[in-house]
């Protein structure tokens, strides 16, 4: 006898910018789904992924939320990042195999030396255990299947690492890393291991801010679970928080109108790369634009309905 159906959940129409706090062993997809059946949301993404074995926060988009994500894909990362010294591992991290062990014999003045040799602009080699493509297809793929590709060194700029713990009994050195997007912490693990001379790898990952986002506000999924539905919508911030270190500009409601339209606007302004728009009420969030040569050029919009919800909630 087959099992009764679960009864469809209704969704619904939900814009805002939920911060959690993805456990180790889940993935960035099945913590988004689980949120997303949580807040019974129509439409939902997140805003780049966290490994199986990294924990931290993972900001949430939700409907006209998600035309903003990118902004936080690029914004700068901050990680805590445990390194267990004198062992290094196939993939950089605590899943795999041990490769090698080497004695540590080093001094916290060796440790920072290292530390700072890694700062500023650097160079990475991008790990096989990463989703960056080849041929169209992921450097896990091959790497699961054993096989090594040529990988080009990619730029990356390294905004300061902090020792936050050294217990030499242990070999585990806690670092706190403000890094642009794109560098990858096991492969700084490793670098810092190999500088130092016997080698390391990355034994814990926890994201602590995308941008201006911080983990301390972030909620965990057992928390969103225990709340009634109205709890959980006032966790919703507003789209425009992806947004929140670009400029502001405000426009007046006859101007909003055809901004929202997706026509060029005359500013005295000067240019810009990136600004958040938004109409003569404070809170009417309408998109974001760049300034070119005198004109506001819109980039990505709301819909007036997007607009006029996000204005009730």
């Amino acid at each position: 006898m087959s099992a009764p159906l679960r009864p469809r959940v209704p969704r619904r129409a939900l814009h805002g910018v939920l911060l959690l706090d993805k456990p180790v062993g889940l993935s960035s997809n099945d913590a988004l789904q689980k949120a997303k059946r949580l807040m019974r949301a129509e439409k939902a993404g997140h805003t780049g992924t966290l490994d199986l074995l990294a924990s931290g926060l993972l900001p949430l988009c939700f409907g006209a939320a998600t035309k903003f994500s990118q902004a936080s894909l690029d914004a700068d990362k901050r990680y805590t990042a445990t390194l267990r010294l004198g062992q290094t591992r196939a993939g950089g991290d605590l899943e795999g195999e041990v490769l090698r062990e080497r004695p540590v014999a080093v001094t916290p003045d060796a440790i920072a030396a290292a530390c700072a040799r890694f700062s500023g602009l650097i160079k990475q080699v991008p790990p096989m255990h990463s989703a960056l493509k080849k041929d169209g297809k992921a450097l896990y793929e091959y790497a699961r299947a054993g096989i090594e590709v040529e990988r080009a060194p990619r730029q990356v700029t390294i905004h300061a690492i902090d020792i936050l713990s050294w217990a030499p009994e242990q070999h585990q050195l806690v670092l706190d890393v403000r890094c642009s997007k794109g560098t990858y912490i096991r492969t700084l693990a490793e670098d810092i291991g190999e500088l130092l001379g016997c080698g390391a790898h990355l034994s814990a990952l926890r994201r602590t801010a995308s941008g201006g986002l911080d983990l301390a506000d972030a909620v965990t999924l057992d928390q969103l679970a225990a709340l009634t539905e109205p709890e959980r919508d006032t966790l919703l911030r507003r789209p425009d928080c992806l947004l929140a270190d670009q400029p502001e500009v405000r426009l007046p409601a006859n101007e909003a109108a055809r901004f929202l339209q997706g026509l060029r606007r005359r500013t005295p302004l000067a240019d810009a790369d990136a600004v958040r728009v938004y109409g003569p009420e404070p809170a009417a969030f309408l998109g974001s634009a760049h300034i070119t040569a005198g004109e506001l050029i819109a980039d990505r919009l709301l819909s007036p309905p997007e607009v006029q919800a996000l204005l009730q909630s």
